[in-house]
């Protein structure tokens, strides 16, 4: 999913792109991608865009007389573009938004239709999308602390919270957490302030620096190219990869449609932190420490011990007759 540092290059080319530009047409390819009826997409036929902003993951277009299209990537939509009046692709194309300068499309990769369209007019309209987040890159050392506290969660579970924190997704909630050098399911009412310290400015750090490093790749182009998976990354995707830091193999936990990825020396003192329905299911057989997971794999790919030889009498190539020789069974009077 697209978090706040792709959201954010998308939304600075998109004011260097469109605003002031008039829009000429609206082409809705995929009926599942309009969530609203009113205003309808033609009535802003010609409307010139005004403003482009982000609002949590979602990008807010501003045109003239107070309307707003408000897009929402969710996990596999991607906006590029294009040639001016260029088709939408055949699979993956849900719209497309014509200028005299160029075409945004507006894309999906997947099946389960989740990225979103809605058209909405007044400033009061947007208020439904707004999920209360706070902005880490603009809050106070002690508003952090304080939002981060407010709520009995995991870390990992409050950081991609949307009410709680705003734009940290899957991904880049694994890069702050190994910047701060805390395991993804520390409680939040366990943190001290040290730690909270420290993972503020991890935050602020990991995001600025990825904010910056899309920049300088996109120049004056598009972003055309957003992955959540990135050479450059420290452990999100690089399960079974040496850790930049100390070299320890990254592990990972799945659960649900997302997965945490960490580092066990930097995070968790060198415990395996247990997948919730392997270690249901191999209980003690779990292990508990990268020793103890790195013996038991040798233990599988060991060769099997040779079984001991052992003495056997020598049976008779042909046995007696007379034990082959059949009962006679007694004649019926």
């Amino acid at each position: 999913m697209p978090e706040l540092p792709d959201v954010t290059i998308y939304v600075e080319r998109l004011r260097a792109l469109a605003i002031g530009q008039p829009l000429e047409a609206i082409r809705i390819a995929s009926p599942f991608v309009l969530r609203t009826v009113s205003p309808a997409p033609g009535e802003l036929r010609g409307a010139a865009v005004e403003s482009v902003d982000r609002l949590g993951k979602r990008i807010i277009i501003g045109v003239t007389a107070d309307r707003y299209l408000v897009i929402h990537l969710m996990i596999a939509g991607r906006l590029r573009w294009k040639k001016r009046g260029d088709k939408l692709p055949a699979k993956v194309g849900l719209a497309a938004f014509d200028f005299p300068t160029g075409t945004l499309v507006f894309t999906e990769a997947s099946p389960k239709k989740r990225a979103s369209l809605h058209v909405v007019a007044g400033r009061a309209g947007l208020a439904a999308f707004d999920r209360g987040g706070l902005d880490v890159l603009a809050a106070t050392a002690a508003q952090f602390a304080e939002r981060l506290r407010s709520e009995r969660h995991t870390i990992k579970r409050a950081l991609t919270d949307p009410t709680l924190f705003d734009g940290i997704g899957n991904a880049y909630s694994d890069e702050i957490l190994h910047a701060a050098k805390l395991s993804p399911f520390r409680m939040t009412p366990s943190i001290g302030d040290a730690e909270i310290a420290a993972l503020h400015a991890a935050c602020a750090t990991t995001l600025k620096r990825w904010t910056q490093r899309l920049r300088d790749e996109v120049g004056d182009g598009f972003p055309d190219k957003v992955t959540a998976f990135r050479p450059e990354m420290a452990v999100h995707g690089k399960y079974g990869q040496p850790c930049p830091v100390c070299g320890t193999r990254v592990q990972r936990i799945v659960y649900a449609d997302n997965e945490a990825n960490y580092c066990p020396t930097c995070q968790t003192e060198g415990r395996l932190l247990a997948d919730r329905s392997l270690s249901r299911l191999l209980k003690d057989d779990w292990p508990r420490s990268l020793d103890e997971l790195d013996e038991r794999k040798a233990q599988r790919v060991a060769p099997p011990a040779a079984a001991p030889a052992v003495a056997h009498e020598a049976e008779p190539a042909v046995a007696p007759a007379a034990a082959h020789k059949p009962s006679k069974k007694p004649r019926a009077r």
